[in-house]
């Protein structure tokens, strides 16, 4: 049975319909890949791609992008309110059906060295991939932002893992690797004070002594004129999304404020969101492969 792979490459762009448009054709421009979700946001001023195929094909597909990227997104030129420091951004592998992780971090390898070797940009290794415990955070790794990377490279730990002590000069630095299915999930709030989003968000996340598999930053929503907790929710069973929901009601209503909705950006897996109905509802003793219609009609 064929190997299936799943690669969700974030760009830095989510204005310009020309570039957008363009990722689109190239994503779809590869045999044995298949384009199952794009989405773009103005006020991060990214777009996220989840594209699943085979082995060769996912490779192929993820470096014609990274190649469109570096052609088209000038960095000195963007602006948004997503960390950011390399046109594409970050492109994580993921093992679908019939592969490992591990064979995912070879992968995630051949592509960031093709990537180097072809185009200039250099690589930094993250998450299951990395070959240093202190870049398996993409925050971490992302720190200084495309402005700060110059400077960074030059620190003694920050040499990347693919090519020179230097960005390029208008694609940036690109992170890769591999890692398990994540949900990104933010939640917006009734307020065009950002302080108090980035304040939740630091009790909510990891690093700030919050749940341990959820990474979270304040955004602001410059179309809405609102404040956003956008989320990477990186173990969503260790941490289910209505408990990260709630907690940031709670700890909203200390400002006076409501949640007025939220989103999943690109794809999530189907549990994510029973675990939430199952919550919310509190049905009890509920099985989630055995009363899901959709999981035996797939079987």
């Amino acid at each position: 049975m064929a190997k299936l792979v799943e690669c969700i490459p974030n760009f830095s762009e989510g204005r310009d319909e020309k570039i957008i448009n363009g990722l689109v054709e190239t994503a779809k421009s590869v045999s044995g890949v298949t384009l199952l979700d794009h989405s773009s946001d103005a006020s991060h001023n990214r777009s996220v791609f989840t594209l699943v195929g085979d082995e060769e094909g996912i490779q192929e597909a993820a470096f014609r992008l990274v190649k469109f990227a570096s052609e088209n997104i000038d960095m000195t030129k963007h602006t948004g309110e997503h960390p950011r420091m390399g046109a594409t951004d970050v492109v994580p592998f993921v093992p679908i059906k019939d592969i490992t992780a591990e064979e995912c971090v070879e992968i995630s390898k051949k592509v960031a060295k093709r990537i180097n070797d072809e185009l200039n940009i250099p690589i930094f290794l993250y998450e299951d991939s990395a070959q240093k415990p202190d870049r398996k955070n993409l925050a971490r790794v992302r720190k200084g932002q495309f402005e700060g990377m110059p400077e960074k490279l030059k620190e003694e730990d920050w040499a990347p893992d693919f090519g020179e002590r230097a960005i390029h000069p208008t694609a940036g630095i690109t992170a890769v690797g591999a890692r398990m299915p994540l949900v990104a999930f933010n939640v917006n709030l009734d307020t065009s004070d950002i302080t108090i989003a980035n304040n939740i968000a630091k009790i909510i996340r990891a690093s700030g002594g919050g749940f341990k598999y959820c990474k979270g930053i304040g955004v602001m929503l410059e179309d809405r004129n609102i404040a956003q907790v956008s989320m990477n929710m990186v173990n969503f069973e260790g941490t289910p999304l209505y408990r990260a929901f709630e907690t940031i009601r709670f700890e909203a209503k200390r400002y006076g404020v409501n949640i007025i909705g939220s989103e999943v950006i690109g794809l999530t897996p189907a549990k994510a969101l029973v675990d939430v109905a199952e919550y919310y509802l509190q049905i009890e003793d509920f099985d989630y492969g055995k009363q899901v219609l959709e999981n035996h009609l797939l079987n």
